[in-house]
Order: C-alpha cells, then structure tokens, then sequence
C-alpha cells in the first residue's frame, strides 16, 4: 500500500461507501498501534510526552500535516497526553485518507 506516497482525495459528494471491519484490518497492518473502534467507523491513537509544551509542539505538527493533506483528526489533549481520533465524516465511516493520515503522523512522530 505504501501510505506516505499517498495523498488524501476529498470523500464529499462521490459516491465512496466507508470501509467495512475487513478492510479496515487490512489498513491496520501499515498503521501499527492505531486502535479500531468496535463499530470500525474510527481508529484512533494516543500519543505521550514528557510534557505539556511537548505535547503542544506535536499538535502543531499534526495540524501542519493535516492542512496539507485535507483531512483533520479529532484532536483530544490531557496535558502530556494526546488523543487523535480519525474517521471521515463525510461517509460515515472509515476511507484510505484516515490511514494515510496516521501514516504520516506516525512519520513525523
């Protein structure tokens, strides 16, 4: 599959149904510590740091990416603790640009 070559593509208005529990599996094995959640609409991952500013700094980062890839995590911060969720809204579920998303944060960890 190879996620960091890939680009997100817009999900809005097309006609991409969202990725069944399967698949999403299969997506899995390229995004290592990325948790399905029991309905397989999301994956999501929590990141530590040593502290708060560390934390900040890589939220940072993530939006960076993001941006460039429109496509944006829910983002859940507990001091040195963060919490990204992914899915795509759009279809309700899960599609390729929320693993290539978590990819590339994963490359820029």
């Amino acid at each position: 599959m190879d996620l960091l070559k890939k680009n997100c593509i817009p999900c809005e208005g097309g006609d991409i149904k969202p990725m069944d529990r399967e698949k999403a599996r299969d997506y899995l094995d390229e995004t290592p510590d990325w948790t399905l959640d029991k309905d397989a609409k999301k994956i999501s991952k929590e990141f530590k740091f040593r502290d708060f500013i560390g934390a900040i700094n890589f939220v940072e980062r993530v939006a960076d990416i993001a941006e460039m890839e429109g496509h944006h995590p829910d983002i859940h911060i507990r001091y040195n603790k963060v919490l990204l969720e992914l899915s795509t809204h759009a279809i309700g579920g899960l599609s390729e640009n929320d693993f290539i998303l978590a990819a590339k944060i994963d490359a820029h960890k």
